[in-house]
């Protein structure tokens, strides 16, 4: 009786010894985790399964502790059977990139948008780990202003599609900018669904220049014309308006076909040509100020936002060539309005008709 046991427990204990056939993927209980990132898991084999760091995940910053505790299974694929240190060696990345396969290119059929956190940096773009799967968004398709530092843009999560999926090479590339462009083109349709002439909004000074200011209304910018931002025809943009101040605006014209729009400042102030009907008349004399020389004459300033001509021909009596032989920039004279048409916004003056009667209609500069 005692030889059978012995018998017993002798070939019980070969045939612990003999090599149990390993799958190619296997499921266990986890039994340690180290703080190296290290897995041990039990596989129900003569040596346990070991998961190092690098075969947990493509993302160097996951932690295992994170997703796994002491107890818990795991599904890992066998790399070695001896790790050379009696452990058998697996991975887990690639059992759950294996896994995760069939959900993303079913993702990468139905062209869906996914979200992601941003793991690593590097001059070429931005690495995004999904579901074990690494993607390569290159900084042209991460919509990134130029300039701008990418580096800031680590751990911040961004909204891709995938544009390029070869599972044989692993290239996957993603692209931001397909789903920014798709998101402004539904704001723009929007934007021109219910724009309308009047309409106010609240808009951004993208740029300015000399013949006004664009502005940002979110799904579209519009030009906000010198004209439409002050009365005052010799004031320049940059004076007013400042690039990225807030101002409101409203809608004067729009061409919906060509997708432009033409701008009115909200601060422009009231239309001082509403008034020259009861301030101004033919046969005053007022004192103005010369902002513009022209070869047929000058532009005179009466107030801000109106302006007069005073033709070559009514500035002297004497006979002149050019129009700065009697006046410069910025000097003061006496003028008289001899015509108006206040609907076409049109008021001449003469200086010469009064040199008759005074010697000190002109303000020397």
């Amino acid at each position: 009786m005692k030889e059978e046991k012995e018998i017993s427990f002798e070939e019980l204990y070969k045939e612990s010894l003999k090599d149990t056939k390993l799958e190619k993927s296997v499921t266990g209980k986890i039994i340690s985790i180290t703080n190296q990132g290290e897995i041990f898991v039990d596989i129900n084999y003569k040596a346990d399964g070991i998961i190092p760091k690098k075969e947990y995940s493509n993302d160097e910053n996951a932690n295992p502790k994170d997703e796994f505790k002491i107890g818990d299974l795991i599904t890992a694929d066998v790399l070695k059977k001896n790790d050379g240190l009696g452990n058998v060696l697996l991975s887990y990345k690639k059992a759950k990139v294996r896994e995760s396969k069939k959900e993303f290119e079913k993702i990468v059929k139905e062209n869906k948008i996914i979200e992601a956190e941003i793991s690593q940096i590097n001059e070429k773009g931005l690495i995004v780990i999904v579901d074990s799967i690494r993607v390569f968004i290159p900084i042209s398709l991460s919509g990134i202003p130029r300039g701008e530092d990418i580096n800031t843009y680590k751990n911040k999560k961004i909204r891709f599609r995938i544009t390029e999926y070869d599972p044989k090479t692993n290239k996957v590339i993603g692209s931001v900018r397909s789903v920014l462009d798709e998101e402004k083109g539904k704001e723009q349709d929007e934007f021109w669904e219910n724009a309308q002439i009047g309409k106010e909004y609240e808009g951004i000074v993208a740029s300015l220049s000399s013949y006004g200011a664009f502005i940002d209304l979110g799904a579209i910018q519009g030009l906000l014309h010198v004209s439409e931002i002050s009365w005052d025809r010799n004031v320049k943009p940059d004076e007013i308006l400042k690039q990225g101040e807030k101002i409101k605006v409203s809608i004067i014209e729009m061409d919906k076909e060509n997708k432009r729009i033409k701008l009115s400042y909200g601060d422009k102030g009231p239309n001082p040509w509403t008034k020259a009907e009861n301030k101004y008349h033919i046969g005053d004399i007022i004192k103005v100020k010369v902002v513009k020389i022209m070869p047929f004459g000058v532009f005179v300033e009466l107030e801000s936002g109106i302006e007069g001509l005073v033709h070559i021909s009514q500035i002297a009596e004497r006979k002149i060539s050019k129009p700065d032989e009697e006046l410069k920039i910025n000097q003061y004279v006496n003028a008289k309005i001899i015509d108006m048409d206040l609907e076409q916004k049109r008021i001449e003056l003469s200086i010469k008709e009064l040199e008759e009667t005074s010697n000190e209609y002109k303000e020397e500069i």
